[in-house]
């Protein structure tokens, strides 16, 4: 391998960090607005002082948001489980350092309790005796949850306590050192992951109090609370930003430059790690700047707004202390739009790095086959998708006909997925909009939604992305069909999608599932005959019962130890509740009485309906389908 791979395989692989940052921040950012405007408006020093109210803003900073943090992580790596869990250990570090917001204790316990739940699931679930479902599954999870919540208290936060200290101990030395423009390097990082006030409070404070006794005012008062490095970055979001970032960036400006809530910019930094750069650079210059004109406070400004910055500037001194808030924001602004305007997004870096096709893991169909020019096996589909490996993203476009709407067959779609790098912004605008459309072309029945493309499902059937985004998409979901667009909201493609659709679901039988009754929906859907389906792409089967957990945990059980010992271990066996099926799913086995409320919820799936879910002969038949189809 050259070096210029390993290079592109490293870079890809800091950008996949990037990204799973992002993930984590991203969807939490209106809590961290709604945190700050509480913060800003209702402290001592806020625009309406209001002492009961301010009491919400330190509960929300200890606890709130880091849990929000830590849940985000989880899910990523094991959805609902691995949130819950991932949140509960978070409480460990909380608790121990309860002075210190736990962002980055949260940021590394989430994703790392999230893995280890999903492999605690993954060694259990298989090994879990019938009717002991629920009792494992909820110990599981529990045993996990205190054993990680211990982890935390005890071994993470003394290790988050060393790293402030090592923190302190730094800046006092580069600050003994008269080298105070070097003191933003390890200031403005640690800022930005929240522990900024072990540093200002342990040091800056204790120092500044004792130059300011003996020569009436404190450069080190202005090292942290400098608003300008902030204001630059968010001013660098409100004009090249994109999506929700951009949208949010202008409220964020106001709490953090008058406001002085510094935290409510640190999510902007931290979904684009290289941000660090620019802040590091605005700080250094507001010190440098502020040690030329021989600047400084009386007292500390708390918080670091620009209006305490007016009101605590000394007599004669307002015109250096703009200087140094301007020069900031201005070094910060710069590096920060060279960064959003010339540096990719973690999330959007990939799509121009080679193309690599993940294996189909087994799951067969025609756009895989196209890729691989085989599909009659699991291996050789295999071998195909590693084949392209190094195919580039166009080539992979070509293949995937993602430019003619017409070249898919339609018949199956229920579902339309929106992908974007957040899943939030430009993606929920085009789902809106394609959402409507469907309703006047009378294909409300078909369902749109929009998520980031790192948490598009295995199984989506049809993926809409802008095209510098698609092969990543590919890539993501390689069997669902793909189109890419120009731009979300205006694309000729999607005239050509509601014709292809009203074409080639003409009189399709679910798209009136919904109006029929009981006994025509599982007399229409074949629901007791088992023979009458077709299994070969089916690599998944879920039990569904009303909650979800108990009746249909123990079906799903047993079926599961009876594919194992019948060589079909590859199809996934799971359980939820009726109103929780996914409207992408393959195969859903229901009791009866529920199996009309089922086919309602995933009108595209497979269903059959038992009696029993422990006791029922349909489950051999199922089997001897399943080998027979999948040969």
């Amino acid at each position: 391998m050259s070096n210029s791979q390993e290079n592109k395989g490293i870079g890809r692989k800091v950008q996949a960090f990037g990204s799973f940052l992002s993930s984590m921040i991203m969807p939490n950012i209106g809590a961290f607005i709604a945190w700050g405007f509480i913060a800003a408006i209702f402290i001592d020093n806020g625009w309406l002082p209001n002492k009961d109210l301010a009491e919400l803003a330190g509960p929300m900073i200890t606890y709130l948001i880091p849990l929000l943090i830590a849940f985000s992580g989880g899910r990523l790596i094991h959805d609902l489980r691995g949130g819950i869990i991932a949140a509960t250990a978070t409480m460990g570090v909380i608790v121990a350092l309860p002075d210190t917001p736990m962002l980055l204790g949260a940021m590394i316990m989430g994703p790392l309790v999230g893995w280890l739940m999903k492999k605690t699931d993954e060694f259990i679930q298989p090994r879990t005796p019938q009717g002991f479902e629920m009792l494992f599954n909820n110990f599981s999870a529990g045993i996990l949850g205190f054993i990680m919540t211990i982890f935390g208290f005890k071994i993470l936060a003394p290790i988050m306590k060393l790293i402030m200290h090592l923190l302190s101990v730094g800046v006092e030395a580069l600050v003994h050192a008269h080298l105070l423009p070097l003191v933003s390097i390890i200031v403005e990082p640690a800022k930005i992951v929240f522990l900024n006030n072990a540093i200002n409070h342990g040091v800056f404070t204790p120092l500044g109090a004792d130059q300011a006794s003996h020569v009436g005012q404190s450069i080190l008062y202005t090292i942290e609370s400098n608003p300008g490095p902030g204001i630059g970055v968010l001013l660098a979001y409100m004009i090249f930003g994109k999506g929700t970032a951009k949208a949010t960036s202008y409220g964020a400006g106001i709490i953090q430059f008058f406001g002085g809530i510094h935290e409510i910019y640190f999510p902007y930094v931290l979904m684009r790690p290289f941000l660090f750069v620019a802040v590091i650079l605005g700080g250094m210059t507001g010190v440098a700047t502020y040690s030329l004109l021989d600047f400084g406070f009386k007292t500390p400004a708390s918080p670091g707004s620009i209006i305490v910055y007016i009101i605590n500037a000394p007599k004669g001194e307002f015109l250096s202390m703009i200087i140094g808030v301007l020069l900031a924001a201005l070094v910060s602004f710069v590096v920060s739009a060279l960064i959003l305007k010339f540096t990719k997004d973690p999330k959007q870096d990939l799509a121009d790095a080679t193309a690599k096709m993940e294996a189909t893991k087994g799951k067969k169909s025609s756009v895989a086959s196209k890729l691989s020019g085989n599909a009659e096996s699991k291996s050789d589909e295999q071998t195909q998708a590693a084949s392209t490996s190094q195919v580039d993203g166009d080539a992979l476009l070509d293949k995937y006909n993602t430019e003619d709407v017409d070249a898919h067959n339609y018949n199956n779609v229920q579902h339309v997925i929106f992908a974007c790098d957040a899943g939030m912004g430009s993606s929920a605008m085009g789902a809106s909009m394609l959402r409507n459309k469907f309703k006047k072309a009378g294909l409300e029945n078909i369902e749109v939604t929009n998520t980031a493309i790192n948490q598009l499902p295995s199984d989506a059937e049809l993926v809409i992305t802008q095209k510098k985004l698609t092969d990543r998409a590919i890539k993501q979901v390689p069997d669902a069909i793909h189109i890419s667009v120009e731009n979300f909201l205006n694309s000729p493609k999607y005239e050509e999608l509601i014709n292809n659709l009203k074409e080639d679901q003409n009189g399709s039988t679910t798209t009136t599932s919904a109006t029929n009754s009981q006994e025509n929906l599982t007399e229409q859907y074949n629901t007791e005959d088992v023979d009458a389906h077709n299994y070969d792409n089916i690599n998944h089967v879920i039990f569904a019962c009303d909650a979800g957990m108990g009746s249909s945990a123990m079906g799903a059980s047993m079926l599961r130890n009876k594919f194992k010992k019948a060589g079909l271990d590859h199809i996934k066996v799971t359980n939820t509740a009726i109103n929780q099926l996914p409207s992408d799913a393959q195969l859903v086995i229901t009791q009866n009485k529920l199996t009309d409320r089922a086919i309602k919820q995933a009108p595209n799936a497979v269903h059959i309906s038992v009696d029993n879910f422990l006791n029922s002969p349909k489950y051999e038949e199922l089997i001897n389908n399943l080998k027979e189809d999948q040969q």
